[in-house]
């Protein structure tokens, strides 16, 4: 019998061989929007998602495939399957959780390095300084480790975490989901919205 996390990895990552091929096939599934996507995401993975939610996947978290699913299922697929609403971020908090637990016995370097950018990524979604730090610390660290043909890419990851600090340094939380989270947006904010790129 396979891994209940298998087909929900195999989507996300796909079958590259490599880091950028891998990255080639699925960036416009991790970063782009497109409504057939998050309603295929819904579709198949949103029951286990609700379930992770709810701390019915908690097991999981035992073996380092089924630790990295559920992070995808607490912090990338809440973003796809509850776009625009409060509770895209409902799982943010767990999952920061489980990825400071598993970082803290080593879960990370179990990964390959394409996959612990989705570990990463949960700090980089943190309004917390210090979780921004500490993913553009480990952003720097995957970059350290790329072969020659994958530092464009992980250059890419490390640029995104550090635009991300500088947006929780300056305004202490991201107000593009001020709106989804019913909270007022500062003078400040409303006019780093009308920014472009502003909205990750």
């Amino acid at each position: 019998m396979q891994a209940p996390w298998l087909e929900l990895l195999n989507w996300w990552f796909g079958e590259g061989a490599s880091a950028a091929e891998i990255a080639r096939q699925k960036q416009g599934l991790w970063f782009g929007y497109r409504a057939e996507q998050d309603a295929e995401a819904r579709q198949r993975f949103g029951e286990l998602t609700d379930k992770a939610q709810a701390g019915e996947l908690d097991a999981w978290a035992q073996s380092p495939q089924g630790w990295l699913a559920l992070v995808l299922l607490l912090d990338q697929l809440p973003r796809m399957i509850y776009r625009g609403t409060a509770q895209a971020f409902a799982g943010d908090e767990r999952a920061l959780q489980l990825v400071r637990d598993g970082m803290a016995h080593g879960g990370d370097v179990l990964l390959a390095p394409i996959q612990r950018v989705f570990i990463y990524l949960v700090l980089e979604h943190a309004e917390n300084l210090s979780m921004q730090d500490l993913a553009v610390q480990q952003f720097e660290l995957l970059l350290s480790i790329a072969s020659a043909d994958e530092q464009k890419l992980f250059g890419e990851f490390l640029d995104f975490a550090e635009r991300h600090r500088s947006v929780i340094a300056r305004f202490g939380r991201f107000p593009h989901r001020n709106s989804a989270l019913g909270r007022d947006s500062s003078e400040a904010e409303r006019a780093f919205l009308a920014e472009p790129g502003s909205r990750f």
